[in-house]
């Protein structure tokens, strides 16, 4: 007979060895798919280590897959107005055909490692990669949240990432754009052009929100990614886009709630539509021999957000318009172009020819009849400023 074990017992169905033990009073009970006694043993032996760890889980939670935490994972973002359409394409995309299959408790560091070696490999971008291993860690702490899980894997630390925006519309590539777009999206885009907001706030507008007798769209907390409300005024072309979309509704699909429709569903992606106006506008790269879009939806957020600042705008105010909490992260979305520098420069050169025209040639000049001196270098600098 073997030796009677320390923690638990050991047992024999037929052949085969059982083993039993106790947590929190409950009693398991599991087969060691041996014939074995030792082998028995040893599996009780680790059952007893989990549980002093506290990192046991029952039969069923050892069985969990990790295309089970996805699904939670995006019932999560749907659940809670997020822009689920994005989690969704990364789950399915990336995720899913990636760690799907896997045992949640057997996922490791290492493969979540290897995961990244394999994205890098494929040109993906450092900040791409940390937004899919964000979302498969939310999946794991969502399911512990929940109790299907005990412990939560060591994911590999964030890669480095560069986050200068460089990306956004001139006026004229933004109507040519526009206007090489599907007539169902052209009021989206217009919509993300006037305001800066993000596409997932967009395309989930819903009539009630929008106020014509005060002008104003109102997302209210939990619309928005920070979860902060946010009202959006109406003026000119984006008043009238809205009012047109109106009617249109009204007309043709009077039960349908969203502000932006395809044959009164909601719209939630038009990534074909977006890269083949992107080629038809030139607005396009060629990577692997392929047209890839050279501008991005997301690119319209950092132009609404030039937008808002070139017209004189005070950055607080901009900053509640577009929905960016931070000072930091909005710096990113002011970009000064190409054009700016040359805008600048003829300012630059504008000013100074008139202020010498002023000064007869004398380059420096008084800037108040008993204050000090201040040179046309020094005026332009705050003139641009």
């Amino acid at each position: 007979m073997p030796r009677k074990p320390q923690f638990g017992s050991i047992y024999q169905r037929g052949a085969v060895w059982w083993i039993k033990y106790y947590r929190d009073g409950k009693p398991f009970y599991e087969s060691s798919k041996s014939v074995k006694s030792s082998d028995a043993q040893r599996l009780l032996d680790k059952r007893r280590a989990e549980i002093y760890a506290g990192t046991h889980l029952e039969g069923h939670a050892r069985r969990v897959l990790v295309g089970e935490l996805l699904d939670g994972l995006v019932r999560d973002y749907k659940i809670n107005g997020k822009d689920y359409v994005w989690c969704e394409g990364v789950v399915e995309n990336r995720l899913r055909p990636s760690f799907g299959s896997q045992r949640a408790a057997t996922l490791r560091h290492e493969d979540a490692a290897h995961y990244i070696e394999q994205r890098q490999n494929q040109g993906a971008p450092n900040a791409t990669i940390n937004r899919e291993i964000s979302l498969l860690r939310r999946s794991f702490n969502l399911a512990k949240r929940a109790g299907k899980l005990n412990q939560i894997p060591l994911f590999p630390s964030r890669l480095a990432e560069n986050n200068v925006r460089k990306g956004f519309f001139e006026r004229d590539e933004f109507v040519k754009h526009r206007q090489a777009l599907p007539d169902e999206i052209k009021p989206v885009v217009t919509f993300a052009y006037w305001t800066g907001c993000r596409r997932g706030e967009i395309l989930s507008l819903r009539w009630p929100q929008v106020d014509f007798r005060e002008s104003v769209v109102r997302l209210e907390p939990g619309e928005t990614k920070n979860d902060d409300a946010r009202i959006i005024p109406l003026a000119g072309e984006l008043l009238e886009m809205l009012r047109m979309q109106k009617q249109i509704r009204d007309e043709q699909w009077p039960a349908c709630p969203w502000v932006f429709f395809r044959s009164g569903r909601q719209i939630k992606t038009f990534n074909g539509a977006w890269a083949k106006a992107c080629v038809d506008t030139g607005l396009f790269r060629v990577v692997d021999g392929k047209n890839e879009p050279d501008r991005l939806f997301h690119d319209l957020r950092r132009t609404g957000v030039r937008n808002l600042i070139r017209a004189g705008v005070p950055e607080r105010v901009a900053m509640a318009v577009s929905g960016h909490k931070t000072r930091s992260i909005f710096d990113r979305y002011n970009i000064v172009s190409e054009r700016d520098l040359h805008d600048a420069a003829r300012r630059l050169n504008n000013y100074i020819a008139e202020s010498d025209k002023k000064a007869n040639g004398d380059i420096m000049v008084t800037a108040a009849k008993d204050g000090p001196k201040e040179s046309v270098f020094e005026k332009a600098l705050k003139l641009l400023n």
